[in-house]
């Protein structure tokens, strides 16, 4: 049997549904208290790992906890409580912090396996939706994550509680990436492999064109000759520098269409009465990113890249940045 939609009904419970998880959320802020900072301070004392465990639906935001604060500094991974029970349990040590999620607190892998847990002298964080639940109260430090009602309309598929959790659990990992001082730089060298490592780790010289594929001209060469090292180096621009590699200007394909609007035979023009003087640059050493947004806030898609005492190294395209993947 095919069931029917009802497009008004189905946007009226997807509303509610978002008003629902984003209550939850926004009570969170009045639920936290001092075992909050606890917690924190557990995590940046270990000296082991963090392990955080759940079962169902609360595994699944286990998970996700362990990869974030894996991924922020923290060294942590996920075990399954029924595993933990038959030989897993040998993965956590007296130096480890054991994260526990539960919604009900009663969820009966995690409680068997506490005692244990308890003996060892991991320290226990629990994140629960009851206070008073078993894991909150075997806990070193409870956390709140309570609901006042899940956004299915049977109050009973696990939908605002695990969207809690799931935000109760960033705030923590994101509050220890704050206090352990974790960068951009940090986070590039755990994501080397994707995008965002890509623009965190991608610095200028990595991209810069330089050698034989850097177009440059003597302020005294003729327009003519700047525009073969325009087209032939395909910059759409050309740098304008003196004998000794200092940078005095920029010819670009935008200085050549103001060029083209006088009249005359404009081709034995010197190119330092028609160069832009004074060009942007950006040093070999600053990320690629930052020429990006240089590039950007000054409309230009050209950029000349200079060492300290201003003499040309290298140069870049937008079209380069491109092709890095680097935008």
């Amino acid at each position: 049997m095919i069931a029917k939609i009802n497009g008004d009904r189905a946007l009226v419970l997807a509303r509610e549904v978002l008003d629902i998880e984003a209550d939850a959320v926004r009570a969170l802020r009045h639920q936290l208290d001092e075992g909050f900072i606890e917690a924190i301070e557990f995590i940046l004392q270990c000296r082991g790992r963090v392990v955080v465990s759940g079962i169902g639906k609360s595994g699944h935001i286990a998970r996700k906890l362990a990869a974030t604060l894996a991924s922020t500094g923290t060294p942590a991974f996920f075990v399954h409580p029924a595993e933990a029970s038959h030989g897993d349990l040998g993965m956590v040590t007296s130096d480890d912090v054991f994260i526990a999620l539960s919604n009900s607190g009663e969820s009966e892998e995690l409680i068997a396996i506490l005692p244990l847990i308890k003996r060892l002298g991991a320290k226990l964080i629990a994140l629960t939706g009851r206070p008073a639940s078993s894991l909150a109260q075997l806990a070193d430090v409870h956390l709140n994550a309570g609901v006042a009602k899940e956004a299915c309309p049977l109050n009973l598929a696990p939908t605002a509680s695990t969207t809690a959790a799931l935000a109760l659990g960033d705030a923590l990992a994101v509050a220890v990436l704050d206090a352990r001082g974790f960068g951009a730089d940090d986070f590039a060298r755990s994501h080397p492999g994707g995008a965002l490592g890509r623009r965190l780790l991608t610095y200028v010289r990595d991209v810069m064109r330089t050698g034989d594929e850097l177009p440059q001209v003597t302020p005294d060469a003729s327009l003519r000759d700047a525009l073969f090292q325009l087209t032939a180096k395909r910059m759409g621009m050309t740098a304008v520098v003196d004998n000794e590699q200092r940078v005095l200007g920029i010819f670009t394909d935008g200085d050549l269409r103001r060029v083209l609007e006088r009249s005359g035979d404009f081709r034995d023009l010197p190119i330092h009465s028609v160069m832009t003087p004074h060009p942007r640059a950006i040093g070999p050493d600053h990320l690629a990113v930052e020429a990006v947004e240089l590039m950007e806030r000054h409309r230009i898609n050209q950029m000349l890249v200079t060492d300290e005492a201003g003499k040309l190294i290298g140069a870049l395209n937008m079209h380069d940045l491109f092709s890095k993947k680097v935008i």
